[in-house]
């Protein structure tokens, strides 16, 4: 997952840095930290990409478009 890829999440979502911490069990700190391009623990990525996908979001890889986010079908943000 790249800095921009859990960006995008959060506003497909409307969840702010706060929101996502608290899913992700983690910092708000560490999803700034996230945001700004730092290195962080593969575990602590996966548990701020689990929480982002458990609440809709697909992670597209980079393949000639670049890489982005989108919300699963039939995903409605209420």
């Amino acid at each position: 997952m790249l800095a921009v890829q859990c960006k995008m999440a959060r506003a497909a979502i409307g969840w702010g840095v706060r929101d996502l911490a608290k899913e992700a069990s983690v910092s708000p700190d560490t999803i700034a930290r996230l945001e700004r391009g730092e290195e962080l623990k593969a575990s602590t990525i996966e548990a701020i990409r689990s929480a982002l996908e458990a609440a809709g979001v697909e992670f597209i890889p980079e393949n000639g478009g670049g890489a982005g986010v989108r919300l699963r079908k039939g995903f409605e943000i209420c």
